[in-house]
């Protein structure tokens, strides 16, 4: 982790990207980050202009107990339940990231300086105790510039639009597959609507879709290399991009058309793609891959740190490389399909343990937490 000192100053790439019209967000967050300087610092000197977390994210920001000590020991005394103790814990750290960024979401009018926090992840499959959730944690963090990480499941949809519906912004996540995130804009249109007819401003509501990358690659490269053929190696690394492509020409069709007229006539914010999971898995891809090869108007990319420092090092920032390449991004994903790896079940599949990632970083930052109460005289439940 750097210090605010040792941030490069010539961080020219970066600048580059924000200049495209791409806001930077950080996908990390812990209390030393934010009590060291280190956030503030990115946001002076690295174009950082919002924080993305996660169950896993705080699984390990927490798990350790760095920097919680003394929350964990008044929380013990108090006996509270280790999911009051984590969520008292999370709270509080998105809370202090907020007041961070809030000079950015004032000088941006509430698009960037954001804060993401994820409903329980437990939750996925639950409409009614997602929207209860989304609700309490708005409530509990009281910042303007919190959004809340409603993942997209098929449960998680209707209550995207209840959330937005009542006025809270929304981060869309765990979006893999292309029907998936036309629903997801769907579900932002119809809150909106439903917003909008309660009387609430539509300007003021936010939300971004977290469309995931380097994980498709993950998986489609794995069955590529099983395959072994040169023709299936030679596709090795291009459907992630391809995926990330035509999911951007679905955003350009869908806040082009006609419904999103009479939202847009009335101040309503597009709902911004968010490229997520940009950190490369396989080192033999450039470490800023899915940042130079994604850029467009209008998107967010959340970087995990390493990414972020690799970007302003050496990163290749050219303008738009999303929008020239929808007939190729077809092409090479139709070519993937004719091998005989279903794009549909691919999809599916990374959405399923995307899901089950998260409620297993859940449940061991809930075991850890667990541990720290007890080995403080108290009894968790």
């Amino acid at each position: 982790m750097i210090t605010v000192t040792e941030a490069t100053a010539n961080a020219g790439a970066l600048k580059r990207l924000s200049d495209e019209g791409v806001s930077i967000w950080l996908d990390d967050l812990s209390r030393r980050r934010i009590e060291s300087g280190n956030l503030a610092g990115l946001v002076a000197t690295r174009n950082v202009v919002g924080v993305t977390t996660n169950p896993s994210i705080f699984q390990a920001a927490i798990g350790s107990g760095a920097g919680y000590e003394e929350q964990l020991a008044d929380l013990a005394v108090r006996g509270v339940t280790v999911d009051e103790a984590v969520r008292m814990m999370t709270t509080a750290d998105v809370r202090a990231a907020a007041d961070v960024l809030r000079p950015v979401y004032e000088a941006t009018g509430g698009r960037d300086g954001r804060v993401s926090i994820e409903v329980d992840p437990r939750l996925a499959h639950d409409t009614t105790a997602t929207v209860a959730e989304a609700r309490q944690l708005a409530w509990l963090v009281d910042r303007p510039n919190v959004m809340i990480k409603i993942p997209a499941t098929k449960a998680g949809l209707p209550a995207i639009t209840e959330v937005i519906g009542a006025g809270i912004s929304v981060n869309v996540t765990l979006i893999f597959s292309l029907e998936r995130y036309r629903e997801v804009m769907d579900a932002y249109v119809a809150g909106l609507e439903k917003a909008q007819a309660a009387g609430l401003d539509p300007s003021g509501i936010h939300s971004v879709a977290s469309f995931f990358v380097s994980r498709v690659d993950s998986e489609i490269d794995k069955r590529l290399t099983l395959l072994g053929t040169d023709e299936a190696l030679a596709l090795k690394g291009r459907a992630a991009l391809a995926n990330a492509r035509l999911a951007y020409e679905a955003y350009e069709h869908v806040f082009a058309g006609a419904r999103w007229q009479a939202l847009g006539g009335a101040r309503a914010n597009r709902q911004r793609p968010l490229w997520a999971s940009t950190g490369v898995k396989d080192p033999a891809y450039k470490d800023t891959l899915y940042v130079d090869e994604l850029v467009a108007p209008g998107t967010v990319n959340t970087m995990p740190e390493a990414t972020l420092n690799a970007v302003a090092d050496h990163g290749d920032v050219q303008g738009d490389t999303v929008t020239g390449g929808y007939a190729q991004a077809r092409a090479d994903l139709a070519a993937v399909e004719r091998l005989g790896i279903a794009y549909d079940e691919v999809v599916r599949q990374l959405e399923d343990e995307g899901v089950a990632k998260f409620e297993v970083a859940w449940q061991e930052l809930l075991d850890a937490v667990t541990k720290s109460l007890n080995s403080k005289g108290v009894d968790a439940e």
